[in-house]
C-alpha cells in the first residue's frame, strides 16, 4: 500500500518489550520538580529522580506474527525487532522463526544495545535473522558507562564478535550525536567501524516534545519524504510516525483495520509529540 502521499510502505518496525537493562541518557526522561519531563542533562549513574513509562501488557509472539504476516499481504518486505532491548524477552529465537517463515518477507532483521547479543546470535541466526543493528556511542569504556548509565563495552564488543561468527551481517552501528559525526565520541566510533569492517549510521540526538530529529548520517532515517516505514508498540499500537501521537490499537481495531489507518493516517512529515517513548516504539 501507498500512503496518502505517494510512500510505498515497506517497511515494519517491531518492538517486543519496553524494557530495557541499560538507562542511557537519550531514553530515559528526568522527572523535575515542576512535574515536566527533560531529556537528562547529564551522565549521573543515580537514577532515582528519572521518569519510567509504565511497563505494558506485551503481545505474544503468535499475536505478532499475525501482525507482521497481515502487514506483508500490504507489501511490508523489510521487518525489525527492537524494544526497549528485545534480547531481554525470553526465547526471542522463537518469535525470529515464526517471521522468517512468513513469505515474502526479505529481510529480518534485530536492533539491539549488544550486551546479551553473544548469548543469542547463534540460535538467531540459525532461526532466521538476516542482520543486527547495535547501539555503540562511545567506545571509550568510561565514556559508555557513563552514556548508558553502567554499561560494560566489552560486553558489546563480545556481541559484535559472536554476529561476525553467526554470519549476521552487514553489522551496523547505531551512534548517537548531538550534532554531527565530528563528536569526539563518534570519530572514535568510525574508526572502530572501519577497523572492525562494519557499517556505521550517526543519529542526531531526538526530542519528541521539541520536535528535534534529523536526518541520520548514513541512512535515510528522519528523511521524511523516504519514510516507508510502520511501527508496532509491544502492547499493540500501530505508529505511523515516530513523530506524532498518532496511534491504532490493534486490539480495539483489529489487525488489519489498525494497519490500514495507520498508513492513510501516515503524515507528511514528523512533528512535536507528547506521547512517544523511545523504550516503547524502538526509535
Amino acid at each position: 500500500m501507498t500512503d496518502r502521499f505517494g510512500r510505498e510502505i515497506t517497511r515494519l518496525r517491531v518492538s517486543v518489550t519496553d524494557t530495557c537493562n541499560l538507562n542511557c541518557v537519550y531514553c530515559t526522561p528526568f522527572n523535575s520538580s515542576d512535574g515536566r519531563r527533560y531529556d537528562v542533562p547529564d551522565h549521573s549513574s543515580d537514577i532515582s529522580n528519572y521518569y519510567w513509562p509504565p511497563n505494558r501488557e506485551a503481545l505474544s509472539y503468535e499475536k505478532i506474527a499475525e501482525v507482521v504476516r497481515a502487514a506483508v499481504s500490504m507489501g511490508v518486505r523489510k521487518v525489525r525487532l527492537t524494544g526497549g532491548e528485545p534480547l531481554v524477552r525470553p526465547n526471542l529465537h522463537v518469535l525470529v522463526q515464526m517471521i522468517a517463515e512468513i513469505d515474502g518477507i526479505e529481510d529480518l532483521s534485530l536492533s539491539t544495545n549488544g550486551t546479551q547479543l553473544a548469548d543469542y546470535a547463534e540460535s538467531l541466526a540459525k532461526a532466521g535473522l538476516c542482520r543486527v543493528n547495535v547501539s555503540l556511542d562511545s567506545i571509550d569504556p568510561d565514556r559508555y558507562r557513563a552514556i548508558t548509565r553502567g554499561g560494560d563495552i566489552s560486553r558489546v564488543i563480545a556481541g559484535i564478535e559472536a554476529a561476525k561468527r553467526a554470519g549476521l551481517s552487514p553489522i551496523k552501528l547505531n551512534c548517537v550525536v548531538e550534532h554531527s559525526s565530528d563528536e569526539p565520541d563518534a570519530i572514535g566510533v568510525a574508526r572502530f567501524a572501519e577497523e572492525n569492517n562494519l557499517e556505521v549510521r550517526f543519529i542526531p540526538r531526538m526530542d519528541f516534545h521539541l520536535g528535534r530529529f534529523g536526518v541520520v548520517e548514513g541512512g535515510t532515517g528522519g528523511d521524511c519524504k523516504l519514510c516507508d516505514k510502520l511501527r508496532l508498540t509491544s502492547d499493540g499500537q500501530v505508529r505511523p510516525c515516530l513523530f506524532s501521537d498518532l496511534s491504532f490499537n490493534i486490539r480495539e481495531l483489529g489487525v488489519v483495520k489498525a494497519l490500514e489507518q495507520a498508513i492513510l493516517s501516515k503524515p507528511e512529515r514528523g512533528s512535536a509529540c507528547s506521547q512517544n517513548w523511545i523504550r516503547i516504539t524502538g526509535g
